[in-house]
């Protein structure tokens, strides 16, 4: 692991100590090549005192089994009808996933246990069909799971459910998964599944507030991956029901557990109901963060030179952007009070959010900010980025006549012969 990798994990590691993180692993990606891998990655949030549980799937198991039995399922996800025929061949097949997980987490010295902490009741009859031995998640029995939890013990919870006369229903495990979390108020919701993240029209949804997919899923439940629109609609619920954050990643990366919850960027999709980015004031203690940001603009010209010192001695300019709490990007307002204008300065994502939105977000904050201050003209200096001033922010080309004595002493002396724009707020 690099250096700068421990780093990212240990700046998370005070806001999840003791948090509950729900993994659901579908049943395919138990026996993929990286499982190993991914039970690793669980050991490493066990080591830093995050309780997990873990739901899994046993869709792609069912299908073999019955396949191997001659037999035709009559459904697989349990979002379907399940015959009795069908139920046996769920039940074997849950127990065997079960068992290979309780191995491979005895490898890595993880206590773990088999829980029949889901309490079911029939689905019933829907639109006229008796959906036989399928059902539907009626409580957790969470005090059981958090006493698990409370003694270092790993609960494994399978897609099976039980009710208070024996008997045994086949649940789906994204409904599962989502009732787990929800009872236990975990902080993640974690879909391991066997496609890179939530896929819209073709492409990967890196993130999604829940109002937005609540909208998309209510007109446009097409755009989306069909096989995903369960894991959809139970990461929508979830948010809605208090779980502050919900993933969809591929089981097939390595590390890529620890990748999407470590990381800002992330290897899949997030799913949020509260605005996780903010912009705010800058302090002292985000210097080195904006000298990080700035270096590679800086060694490209496309930012004039600064220093540590300069920047802390203009700190109460600048702005951070942070996503999660973390800084990805930043900005300066410089004001000239005796023009009654200010300069957009210092406009600076870092690499790994590049082409995001978040440099036309901060310029529109600015532009807010220096309105806010009663300033009637907005500007800005540049030596390559000019045409997205010009078409993304609404500035024009002017000449140096427009700048204040101060500043056009500055622009001068540097020899960088940058592009000035303005923007009239008037």
């Amino acid at each position: 692991m690099k250096h700068s990798d421990l780093r990212g994990i240990l700046r998370y590691i005070p806001k999840f100590r003791r948090k509950i993180f729900v993994v659901s692993v579908d049943g395919g990606m138990v026996e993929d090549d990286n499982f190993g891998n991914l039970l690793m990655d669980v050991a490493v949030l066990r080591s830093l005192n995050i309780r997990v549980v873990l739901v899994h799937g046993a869709a792609a198991q069912i299908e073999k089994l019955a396949t191997e039995r001659g037999i035709t399922p009559s459904n697989l996800d349990g979002a379907g009808i399940t015959s009795e025929e069908t139920l046996d061949v769920a039940v074997a097949a849950s127990n065997q996933v079960t068992h290979e997980l309780l191995e491979q987490l005895a490898t890595h010295d993880l206590y773990a246990a088999h829980t029949n902490a889901v309490i079911a009741h029939p689905a019933g009859i829907l639109k006229g069909v008796d959906q036989e031995f399928t059902g539907k998640v009626e409580r957790i029995e969470s005090d059981f799971l958090t006493t698990l939890l409370d003694n270092g013990i790993i609960p494994v919870v399978s897609p099976l459910g039980f009710d208070g006369e024996g008997a045994t229903y086949r649940v789906n495990s994204d409904a599962v998964a989502y009732a787990v979390a929800r009872e236990l108020k975990a902080a993640k919701l974690v879909f391991v599944t066997d496609r890179e993240g939530l896929v819209a029209n073709g492409e990967i949804v890196r993130q999604i507030q829940a109002s937005e997919l609540r909208r998309l899923l209510k007109e446009e439940v097409s755009l989306f991956d069909p096989v995903q629109v369960s894991k959809a609609k139970f990461a929508l619920q979830a948010c809605l029901d208090g779980v502050p954050r919900v993933h969809i990643i591929s089981g097939r990366e390595k590390e890529g557990l620890l990748a999407e919850v470590f990381s800002n960027e992330g290897i899949g999709t997030l799913i949020f109901d509260n605005e996780y980015r903010q912009i705010r004031p800058a302090t002292r203690r985000d210097v080195s963060s904006i000298m990080n940001f700035a270096m590679g603009s800086m060694e490209n010209e496309e930012l004039v030179e600064r220093t540590h010192e300069g920047i802390e001695e203009s700190i109460e300019d600048f702005h951070i952007y942070e996503i999660d709490a973390n800084p990805v990007a930043c900005v300066a307002l410089h004001v000239y009070a005796d023009d009654n204008c200010g300069e957009l300065a210092c406009l600076c994502v870092s690499n790994s959010h590049e082409n995001r939105g978040i440099g036309t977000r901060l310029v529109q904050y600015v532009e807010q900010e220096a309105r806010k201050k009663g300033l009637s003209r907005l500007l800005a200096l540049s030596t390559q980025t000019f045409a997205f001033f010009r078409t993304k922010s609404g500035f024009t080309e002017a000449g140096v006549e427009v700048l204040p004595e101060e500043r056009k002493a500055s622009y001068e002396a540097s020899g960088r012969n940058s592009r000035i724009l303005v923007k009239e707020l008037e």
